[in-house]
C-alpha cells in the first residue's frame, strides 16, 4: 500500500502518477487594504470638493462680500448704497481734490473760469498763481483777496469752491494743479470756480506732473488682467 493511500482505503485505491492537485493561493491583502484606502481618499476629495463650491456661491453672510473662484482674496460687492458712489471730486465731507479715476468727459481747461484768492500774507500770490494758471490754458476771471471768511483762515494748500455741477469734472481738473486742495460746494448759479489759495500752499503743481495727472483722470488705467474681482 503507498504511502499516499488514504486510510481505510485497505489498498483499493491507489493514487498514481507525478501530478498532485494545486492548493488555491490566498487573496493579496494588501492589495485589499490599498483599494479601501484609495477609495476613502476619493470620497474624501469629492466632499471636500463639494464644501468649497458651496462656499464660493453662497457667500460670506450680510452679503457684502463674495470669494473669488479662482484666488483667495475677497472682492467687494459693487451694491453699495448710493450715497457712497459720490460724483468724483466731491464728498459728504467737503473734501476731495483730484478726486478718483473717472474716465468720463472732462471738461477742458479753455472751458472754466478761475477766480483766484489770497487768503494768506504773502502778497502777490493770487496774481502770480493766475498767470500762471492761464498759461496753463485756464480762463481767469477775478484776482484779489480771499473774503472775509477765509481770509488768513485757510491751514490747507486751498480751498475749491463752486456750484455743485461744478463737482463733474472742473474739479477735478483743477485739482491737478494743485495737489491737497479741499473742495466745497455753495448756492452760485455760476460755473466758475474760485480758487482760495490758503497758508499751507507753496507753488502749483510742475507742468508735466499736472499734465500726467490730468491725462490719467481722462483715461484711467484698466483693472488688472486676471482679477478674480469682477
Amino acid at each position: 500500500m503507498s504511502m499516499l493511500t488514504p486510510p481505510g482505503m485497505g489498498g483499493k485505491y491507489r493514487i498514481t502518477g507525478d501530478r498532485y492537485p494545486r492548493m488555491s493561493r490566498p487573496r493579496n491583502r494588501r492589495r485589499l487594504m490599498f483599494t479601501a484606502f484609495g477609495s476613502v481618499l476619493a470620497l474624501g476629495l469629492v466632499g471636500w470638493g463639494t464644501l468649497q463650491l458651496i462656499d464660493v456661491f453662497s457667500g460670506d453672510s450680510g452679503g457684502q462680500k463674495v470669494r473669488a473662484a479662482h484666488g483667495t482674496g475677497d472682492c467687494e460687492r459693487g451694491d453699495k448704497h448710493p450715497g457712497e458712489n459720490a460724483k468724483s471730486g466731491r464728498s459728504d465731507s467737503g473734501q476731495g481734490g483730484q478726486g478718483g479715476r473717472t474716465g468720463g468727459k472732462l471738461p477742458k481747461p479753455s472751458q472754466i473760469t478761475v477766480n483766484v484768492y489770497n487768503a494768506t500774507t504773502r502778497s502777490g500770490l493770487a496774481k502770480d498763481t493766475a498767470k500762471e494758471l492761464e498759461k496753463r490754458g485756464f480762463k481767469i476771471g477775478k484776482v484779489g483777496n480771499a473774503p472775509t471768511r477765509y481770509d488768513k483762515k485757510i491751514k490747507a494748500t486751498g480751498i475749491l469752491l463752486g456750484a455743485p455741477g461744478a463737482g463733474d469734472g472742473a474739479f477735478n481738473v483743477l485739482g491737478t494743479q494743485l495737489a491737497g486742495a479741499q473742495t466745497k460746494n455753495d448756492a452760485r448759479d455760476g460755473k466758475d470756480i474760485d480758487l482760495i489759495i490758503g497758508n499751507g500752499f507753496k507753488d502749483l503743481a510742475k507742468q508735466k506732473d499736472a499734465d500726467k495727472a490730468l491725462a490719467a483722470l481722462a483715461k484711467p488705467s484698466p483693472a488688472p488682467s486676471g482679477s478674480p474681482c469682477r
